[in-house]
């Protein structure tokens, strides 16, 4: 399900300011700590990778941005703004997106349903004119013609597109709601390596076209996905960022972590867990 924010009013729009910025954030699950003191920039048209084993709290760091997981110590700054609760409780100034890792379609609605979704519950715009939204964002992810049908009709990759094509709609008649960042978990998990490329190619076109959004945070362990996707990669592990560098710099890092991790070899700092 893809989750979007709707501003009401606009705050700065400098471009010195980051998009999101988080500072010594943490967060813990009883004794388990997920997150110390972390400190991230997201700035506009950034194409930013998160990866690391897994329970490294790389998808526990989107859904705080997102507003739908609270943060134990720190802040989350929004355009500037400073984040205080969670969505419910403050509107960011920023539109934000968000497509779920299973794409989270209401199973008992229709395509068009599930992409007009906020747009039919929260505008006053005629049905007539939502679906010819719907059908706008349909055509963007190759998706012609799939308005009536059910998420059960759909393959796995299908309705990954859909729940893009959800996260990208805004409504037209109050363009502050259009979001300026999406945030992706694992939109290629479970997918095979065809289905996936098809993805990939369609977050960096939404990536460069008008109507979509230039800017996105990715969550992803797929080899495939992260260079393709990703052109700055952070690395998670044990509650901080262990390396921050280019996809390029992959390669040649001398990092334990990056290298131990990209040869999926069991022998290194990475503890392997049964």
């Amino acid at each position: 399900m893809a989750v979007t924010t709707e501003t009401q009013a606009v705050t700065r729009t400098d471009p010195k300011v980051p998009l999101i910025e988080l500072r010594g954030v943490s967060k813990a699950f009883g004794n388990n700590v997920i997150l110390d003191r972390v400190n991230l920039k997201i700035n506009r048209g950034d194409a930013l990778v998160i990866i690391g084993p897994s329970g490294t709290g790389k998808s526990t760091i989107i859904r705080m941005i997102a507003g739908l997981l609270p943060i134990d110590r720190g802040a989350i700054y929004i355009n500037g703004q400073k984040r205080k609760g969670l969505i419910e409780d403050q509107e960011d100034p920023i539109g934000i997106s968000m497509v779920f890792q299973q794409a989270a379609l209401f199973d008992s609605l229709t395509v068009e349903q599930n992409v007009g979704f906020s747009l039919y519950q929260h505008s006053n715009l005629s049905r007539q004119k939502i679906r010819q939204l719907v059908d706008e964002k349909l055509e963007m992810v190759g998706l012609v013609g799939t308005n009536n049908r059910f998420p059960s009709e759909l393959s796995g990759g299908m309705r990954k597109r859909v729940s893009f094509a959800r996260a990208i709609m805004s409504n037209p008649e109050n363009p502050k709601s259009r979001p300026e960042i999406i945030l992706y978990d694992e939109p290629t998990a479970g997918l095979d390596p065809i289905a996936s490329t098809v993805i990939e190619n369609l977050v960096r076109d939404l990536q460069c076209t008008k109507k979509g959004c230039g800017t996105y945070i990715m969550v992803s362990h797929q080899n495939s996905t992260i260079r393709r996707t990703g052109d700055r990669v952070i690395f998670l592990y044990e509650g901080k960022i262990q390396w921050s560098g280019t996809v390029e710099e992959i390669d040649s890092t001398d990092n334990p972590l990056v290298r131990q991790f990209f040869s999926a070899s069991v022998e290194g700092p990475i503890r392997v867990t049964e």
